[in-house]
């Protein structure tokens, strides 16, 4: 069974909206941050709607072990500033402990950002900080997202991330692929499997726990970073129904994080979400030419 769905709201400590909003693109299971990606601020949970919500995603399949939070963004394990590592350590664990609260098993992570850092050294700050959350916390499995290599990124080759992994003491670790990072740094996703391959002798295929499916508005490379609806971008339709349908990744979450689809880029209130649609077509594995213009229509409705 396809086991896919996209990036959902998670507003005042509710999972109850986001699975509402999951349903609604026919989703079986989503991704959440639990609060503001570039914020400290978190609602407490709410324990009541909480529980309505995996009664919900009990009633239409939604297996609760599916779901994927995402770490805030303002963590960097890589820097070697003594107060950064300590925030990173922390913030982390509660987030992690969020998780815990709302059944949550799977956090995706950005390794962070090598400034000021010589790269060897931010590798070994990152597997520090990760030594330190999961000698500390249990029950959630942390995800390294592979990243496009914009600015100073690190975890943007499979043998940073093996690098990484290698000097963590926890089985509690493993990786989330990102299909645009993948083509933004370089990896030619018409060869996917040996990509695989590669991930497979270095770290092992079992460690990947979840896919984000994102076209890329950029060739591969470009060490850009963004996304594009999918079949709208330049690893193509075609490309990622293999990637997403590729049977050696079986029974693991498929989560986009395209973008919305308005009539003013600069009018978020006009800004439309495609994950219906784009899910529709993924399942079909026929790519829809009128997305934009069937987008548009359904939420002018």
């Amino acid at each position: 069974m396809l086991i896919i769905g996209s990036h959902v709201s998670f507003k005042e400590g509710n999972l109850l909206v986001s699975v509402k909003e999951a349903l609604s693109y026919n989703a079986n299971t989503f991704m959440f941050y639990t609060g503001a990606p570039t914020s400290t601020i978190r609602s407490k949970i709410d324990n009541n709607k909480n529980m309505e919500a995996l009664k919900l995603m009990n009633d239409n399949n939604i297996d609760i072990n599916n779901v994927i939070c995402h770490a805030p963004y303002i963590i960097n394990p890589a820097s070697s500033d003594i107060e950064k590592q300590d925030f990173a350590i922390n913030f982390l664990s509660q987030e992690i402990n969020r998780c815990k609260e709302l059944g949550v098993k799977y956090i995706v992570l950005h390794p962070g950002s090598s400034v000021n850092v010589e790269r060897n050294t931010a590798l070994n700050n990152i597997a520090y900080v990760l030594n330190s959350v999961l000698s500390s916390t249990s029950g959630v499995m942390i995800l390294l997202e592979t990243m496009a290599g914009k600015g100073n990124e690190c975890g943007i080759t499979t043998k940073e991330l093996q690098t990484i992994i290698n000097q963590v003491k926890s089985d509690n670790l493993g990786v989330c692929i990102d299909t645009c990072h993948l083509n933004d740094a370089g990896y030619d996703l018409t060869k996917f499997n040996d990509y695989l391959d590669e991930f497979d002798s270095l770290i092992g295929i079992n460690k990947i726990k979840c896919i984000h499916v994102n076209d890329s508005k950029n060739i591969i490379a470009s060490h850009k970073d963004r996304h594009e609806n999918i079949g709208k971008g330049t690893i193509g339709f075609d490309t990622l129904i293999n990637v997403i349908y590729n049977e050696r990744l079986e029974g693991i979450p498929r989560i986009l994080e395209t973008p919305y689809i308005g009539d003013y880029d600069d009018d978020k209130s006009r800004n439309y979400p495609p994950y219906k649609f784009e899910i529709d077509m993924i399942r079909n594995k026929t790519f829809n030419n009128t997305l934009y213009e069937d987008i548009r229509e359904c939420y002018k409705k």
